[in-house]
């Protein structure tokens, strides 16, 4: 893998919600963890398992994120969920890619950054944001 993906959690990935962030911060770890496993040239297997070790956590965070929206009264909730469904087709995409190749190829590292941690920043930015302050504005009305 010839990309330098290093991911990161930090203040620029922040909701202001603390079940939301410890999660994020937890599941950018994994993307680290799966991401090290291609960079380091590991074997198929590997990377398979860090991949399944993503999409665990990932289902994970999804169903608690859209837990609290649920509970919370989030309008904008189904359009959430879509996005959340995007993201698991694409891991799903990703186990396919690794099935046809031995391995993780230098297209694979470009599929990570652009669908994985692309996708998940930006999201992270826009839509999980926009949950957090509605969640922090529906519990603190006296601030609004």
């Amino acid at each position: 893998m010839t990309y330098d993906l290093n991911i990161t959690f930090d203040d620029n990935l922040v909701t202001g919600n603390e079940t939301i962030d410890t999660q994020h911060k937890e599941l950018i770890d994994r993307i680290q963890n799966f991401v090290t496993a291609c960079q380091n040239g590991d074997s198929k297997v590997k990377a398979i398992k860090m991949l399944d070790y993503l999409n665990e956590y990932t289902d994970f965070h999804f169903k608690e994120e859209e837990a609290l929206q649920e509970k919370a009264g989030y309008p904008e909730r189904e359009k959430h969920y879509e996005k959340h469904e995007e993201f698991k087709k694409t891991i799903q995409e990703l186990y396919e890619y690794l099935q046809e190749y031995e391995g993780p190829t230098d297209r694979f590292s470009e599929l990570v950054q652009k669908n994985v941690i692309d996708w998940l920043f930006g999201h992270i930015k826009t839509y999980d944001r926009s949950v957090a302050k509605f969640i922090f504005m529906k519990q603190n009305p006296d601030r609004c």
